[in-house]
């Protein structure tokens, strides 16, 4: 039989010490009642007869089991006090398959971050108790416990995608903003990016093939498994903070009706990173004697009658951005080759009748989840007659055709120089023999393009 305590038995001790009852006595709390001011222990009371299975909003001194069979669920936390303890466990071993992320209120903070913790871990569970607003919601136990506060980016802008389940990509095709709305911690606060600028534009006139706009890439190495980066990529990836990042998406250079030079593309830009447009090929024409092809991210392809190639990776970057544009071989000789971002542009042919030079090959990425090629050189024009005169092919099949005439035409009978691809930066083909009065003019260089990726649980 259990002793109650009698009034006589409810003494002070000493001091501020109360001792309620004696040895061998048990004190009891009637149903219905409830006790202040006495702490808690550092548990929960786990609702066992309300599983979750969406989203709902815990509540302070609970523990939650919660099914993600069905798909993920979001537990968003109230307002913390300091000692408030909430505790959330995988109840079917699927957070593997569909995570639960766990959102703090408002502008609160978990383990000193902003922003979500995600539990993507079979059988994972947390507890949490809120300790101030400097560090907020505090994981005191978790037993997969390296998964918990690292808290990863959530940001806006561009077109999104998820990819490799994990993962968001931020594609820009023109000018915009990247906004960062939660920075995340550790790893969760870097990104990897691709930013590549707008291709050379191809002249007329036996006109070498425009360079393909900078290549520039990054991979952290820790997210070197989840993707196939290009053999150009930085290791070192990007830290961000709250705040909006403008993107700059460069054109392509533009071509020539004549006899006169084309343009390089523009530069893109994105957080830190520049990439060069690339320079315009050269020209048959020019003064003196002819236009060389300009510098840039790639260089332009050289024209006829002896037009020297432009120089790549111009500003200089570690890795390089791009390569040379090739030589022209000669009086008389079919134009060059635009450099590409892996590759320099080939010469042209020596002679007339010769076939223009190749573009330098462009790189691939599968940044976006799959694999897609970038900046290739554009091909040089063809040489004068006689003969079947060929263009240059463009590299990659990004960087455009160079123009081209079949066998026993008539001046001016051609095919022109093709554009480089739209947000690939390729170079833009050179033109023909010819003016583009005569339907042999270049073609104009690719637009650039900027992506953006991050793991965001």
């Amino acid at each position: 039989m259990t002793s109650e305590i009698k009034v006589n038995q409810i003494k002070k001790a000493s001091g501020t010490t109360l001792t309620l009852g004696e040895s061998g006595t048990t004190v009891a709390i009637a149903s219905g009642a409830t006790t202040t001011g006495m702490g808690r222990s550092g548990t929960v009371d786990w609702q066992t007869g309300s599983i979750k299975t969406g989203d709902f909003t815990a509540v302070d001194t609970q523990g939650f089991f919660v099914d993600t069979n069905s798909g993920a669920v979001t537990a968003t936390l109230p307002a913390g006090s300091a000692g408030s303890i909430i505790s959330f466990q995988d109840y079917r071993n699927n957070f593997n398959t569909n995570a639960l992320t766990i959102s703090p209120n408002g502008s609160e903070k978990i383990n000193g971050g902003s922003g979500s913790i995600v539990l993507s871990t079979n059988g994972e569970g947390v507890t949490l108790v809120y300790i101030d607003s400097t560090i907020g919601w505090r994981s005191i136990q978790d037993n997969v416990f390296s998964d918990v506060g690292s808290n990863f980016i959530t940001a806006t802008g561009g077109t999104i995608t998820t990819v490799d389940t994990n993962y968001k990509v931020h594609t820009f095709t023109s000018p915009g903003t990247f906004q960062v709305t939660s920075a995340g911690s550790g790893d969760g606060n870097l990104i990897d990016y691709l930013v590549v600028a707008g291709g050379g534009g191809g002249p007329a006139s036996q006109g070498g093939g425009g360079g393909a706009g900078g290549f520039r890439e990054s991979q952290h190495a820790p997210y070197a498994p989840v993707y196939t980066a290009s053999p150009l990529k930085s290791t070192t990836s990007l830290p961000v903070s709250i705040q909006s990042y403008p993107i700059t998406v460069g054109a392509g250079g533009s071509t020539t009706p004549s006899c006169a030079k084309a343009s390089n593309g523009s530069d893109s830009v994105a957080l830190t990173i520049t990439s060069a447009g690339g320079g315009a090929g050269g020209t048959r024409f020019g003064s003196p004697p002819a236009y060389p092809g300009n510098d840039g991210g790639s260089g332009g392809g050289g024209g006829g009658c002896a037009s020297t190639g432009g120089s790549g990776n111009t500003p200089p970057t570690t890795p390089a951005q791009g390569n040379d544009g090739a030589d022209n071989a000669g009086p008389d000789g079919a134009a060059s080759g635009g450099g590409g971002a892996t590759a320099a542009g080939a010469v042209g042919g020596p002679g007339r009748g010769q076939a223009g030079g190749a573009g330098g090959a462009g790189a691939t990425t599968s940044i976006t989840g799959t694999p897609v090629a970038y900046a290739g050189g554009g091909g040089g024009g063809e040489g004068g007659p006689p003969g079947p005169r060929q263009g240059g092919a463009g590299g990659s099949s990004v960087g455009g055709t160079g123009s081209t005439s079949p066998p026993g035409s008539s001046p001016g009978s051609g095919t022109p120089g093709t554009a480089g691809t739209t947000n690939r930066g390729g170079g833009g083909g050179g033109g023909g023999n010819n003016s583009a009065s005569n339907g042999r003019e270049g073609g104009a260089g690719g637009s650039g393009i900027v992506v953006i990726r991050y793991k965001f649980q």
